[in-house]
């Protein structure tokens, strides 16, 4: 329909402007002059162009959560899919996430079903949503499983943070320690070892060894970067293959505290999207399937995967949880107990509350017992370095005296 910009004035003389579209010319100036507007000027114009957008790129978690929230409340007010669908994809800031809703909103009046149009865009939509979609459209039980999904994206995301809270802060304490010794060791204690060959006096021990560390970086440091960019890059290579993931995540699995964050952070979120797509209606087989490919870490994905195989052969759960050796006993237990009552899905809940709780526990106290041990860290190799450097000069002041 073709748009036209015009001027008119009303029958007491204001002076009206607007941009409006119509299927003609003589149509606006009928259907202006009905409203008491007489024409002066006329001229079509071409339509506001939609940003161009990237439907492959991928959207913010919150933008996704936002708008399960906002279609689940919709849905229930009693506002049909297509309706709510163009409601919130006239909204949406997101450039890209707007420009998928709006094309899956025209697959659904192209007679698509809306969890076969959300399964177009992966990078949005991954399987747990599409499954949990399908099985709220069967169930006629869409906005509470909409709401539902909401909820779990939330928790997810918060549980996510969490971890990355605890493992971001002493990498990035450690990274800030290395900048600052290649820093003194580059630039500040040659000008010392320059003074001290010009006073020509004999040297303590540690200052040679902190000069000699000096020297050997010094020479070395361009073959170092190579190396390092060299290590990362064959490293990233070496995890993406199916028996480097599987190895280096077994490793993490066994370190001190950062595996046993792993392994509870892994167990509620698990148990987060079990719990959800059972209380959905999601068969228990395809939900296990989904939960591997969430587990982050491909140890506990293998578990996931024998213990599906096990189920399809008529055993039950926690059998072939107990038997991976990786789960918890109190996760194995529970499990059985909601087995036998014929309550797994509210079970399943009630381990995530705990496990969440617990890794927001211990990542507090990680914290706070990793800050004393940075602070005696950063003190003994700076301060080492700093006093290396002024023995020296102590030594001399005290022959001085």
């Amino acid at each position: 329909m073709p748009q036209f910009e015009w001027e008119g004035r009303t029958t007491a003389g204001e002076t009206r402007k607007g941009v409006t579209k119509a299927t003609s010319s003589d149509a606006l100036r009928a259907g202006l002059r009905k409203d008491g507007v007489i024409l002066t000027k006329l001229a079509e114009t071409k339509g506001k162009k939609e940003h161009k957008y990237n439907p492959k790129k991928k959207v913010k978690k919150l933008q996704i959560v936002l708008f399960t929230r906002q279609l689940s409340t919709m849905i229930t007010s009693g506002l049909p899919l297509v309706q709510s669908l163009e409601i919130l994809g006239n909204q949406i800031e997101d450039v890209n996430f707007r420009g998928i809703i709006k094309e899956v909103k025209t697959k659904i009046e192209g007679g698509s079903r809306f969890a076969d149009a959300l399964r177009d865009y992966p990078q949005c939509f991954d399987e747990l949503y599409v499954n949990l979609v399908v099985a709220g459209e069967e169930g006629g039980l869409l906005d509470n499983v909409l709401q539902r999904l909401a909820i779990y994206m939330e928790k997810a995301e918060k549980l996510k943070s969490k971890v990355k809270s605890a493992m971001i802060y002493p990498i990035a304490i450690v990274v800030v320690a290395i900048g600052v010794v290649m820093v003194l060791l580059l630039f500040v204690i040659p000008v010392f070892e320059k003074m001290f060959k010009e006073m020509g006096a004999e040297l303590p021990g540690p200052t040679q060894f902190v000069i000699a560390m000096s020297q050997f970086v010094s020479s070395y440091i361009l073959y170092f970067i190579p190396a390092l960019v060299a290590f990362v890059y064959l490293f990233i290579r070496y995890y993406k293959t199916e028996g480097g993931q599987r190895k280096i995540d077994a490793i993490i699995l066994k370190l001190p505290l950062f595996g046993v964050l792993t392994l509870k952070a892994s167990v509620a979120r698990i148990t987060r999207t079990l719990s959800t797509l059972l209380t959905s209606g999601v068969a228990i087989l395809e939900s296990l399937v989904i939960c591997a490919k969430v587990a982050g870490n491909k140890v506990i994905e293998d578990a996931l995967l024998v213990a599906r195989t096990r189920i399809s052969e008529g055993k039950t759960m926690s059998e072939p949880l107990e038997q991976a050796g990786i789960f918890p006993p109190m996760v194995v237990q529970m499990v059985q107990v909601g087995e036998s009552t014929g309550a797994l899905d509210s079970m399943l809940g009630k381990i995530a509350d705990f496990y969440d709780e617990d890794v927001d526990n211990l990542v507090t106290n990680m914290t706070a017992m990793m800050e004393p041990m940075i602070m005696v860290f950063l003190g003994v190799v700076l301060g080492g370095l700093i006093i290396a450097m002024y023995l020296p000069i102590f030594k001399l002041g005290g022959a001085v005296g």
